[in-house]
């Protein structure tokens, strides 16, 4: 949709520091492509490690800017579970981990939410050109053609996560 632009732009406008989702080194995401049953918690895992990691990292500054929140890795896992790419166990685990993890952070001075999330909306069919455009290729369709299947599910969850999330001002 435009997070990492978006991202750069906030990031350099309010002189802070950018904290990118880890992608274009995760070693596990490729593999996930490849197999998603084996590899869906790994990845969440990974993922929700590399978030903390930047929440921590990003308390220096208020202003610091994140590509994505924790809060929206929920929403990624449970659309693979409810895809098969997990199980119930799995999905258990992830989020009481989730909830150990944010019961573990400071409360002060600094709060778990961003102080703002922001959304970005564009249609379905401006997602699929960006992701080809991207070129990833473990994200293209023209590989691997349920990831269209994948990516309209995700698209309409993302619309339903925004309108129900109240962790913080959006």
């Amino acid at each position: 949709a435009g997070k990492t632009s978006l991202t750069k732009l906030l990031a350099d406008h309010l002189n802070s520091q950018a904290f990118y989702e880890s992608v274009d080194d995760n070693k596990i995401l490729p593999l996930f492509y490849k197999d998603p049953k084996k590899y869906g918690f790994l990845l969440q895992i990974y993922f929700l490690n590399k978030r903390l990691a930047e929440i921590k990292d990003s308390y220096s500054n208020d202003l610091n800017v994140l590509d994505r929140s924790i809060f929206e890795d929920a929403l990624l896992f449970k659309l693979n579970a409810d895809m098969g790419r997990a199980t119930e166990t799995e999905s258990n685990i992830y989020s009481s981990l989730l909830g150990n993890m944010m019961e573990e952070l400071p409360e002060q001075p600094h709060q778990k939410a961003p102080n703002l999330l922001i959304t970005i909306r564009v249609s379905f069919e401006t997602m699929l050109e960006r992701i080809k455009k991207r070129g990833r290729s473990f994200e293209q369709i023209a590989n691997d053609p349920s990831l269209y299947s994948y990516y309209k599910n995700l698209n309409e969850r993302y619309v339903q996560w925004y309108e129900d999330y109240n962790e913080s001002p959006k």
